[in-house]
């Protein structure tokens, strides 16, 4: 009977360790995934420079860079469902959204010497849906 009652007990700690292990695991990458997104929303304005668009670019490629993400034939990221991070830039003068593979392929030294006091305004902001983490921001500019 005492035995019985010990396996029985043994079972239900490992039950409840088991629980608690992965509720602390599910808590730890919650808040990670707020660390992370903290130092991209803190672009999420209304009226941020293009040196401040040309730091959240460095951001995501060294982000990508980090996690391996793989590029297409391109040289674009190709967007995965966990750590990828793609910024978009929206230029009013000719309406067109640039990746930011394409500023940087095009250099981002002269995209800040040409717009780098230019105003950019946060229009979108996409997440991904297993682990939280940004995704994607896209933000288009308020003058020329």
């Amino acid at each position: 009977m005492k035995k019985t009652i010990c396996v029985i007990l043994f079972i239900f700690v490992a039950i409840v360790v088991a629980i608690y292990m992965n509720y602390k695991q599910m808590l730890m990458a919650k808040i990670e995934a707020q660390r992370f997104n903290e130092e991209y929303e803190f672009y999420n304005k209304d009226a941020i420079l293009g040196t401040d668009v040309t730091t959240l670019i460095n951001r995501a490629m060294n982000n990508n860079e980090q996690h391996s993400i793989q590029k297409d034939e391109n040289g674009v990221y190709i967007p995965d469902d966990q750590n990828s991070v793609k910024i978009y830039v929206y230029m009013i003068i000719n309406e067109m959204t640039y990746p930011m593979e394409n500023l940087v392929k095009t250099g981002l030294a002269d995209f800040t010497s040409y717009f780098g006091e230019v105003t950019f305004k946060c229009t979108d902001v996409k997440y991904h849906e297993a682990t939280g983490r940004i995704a994607e921001m896209t933000f288009a500019s308020t003058e020329y």
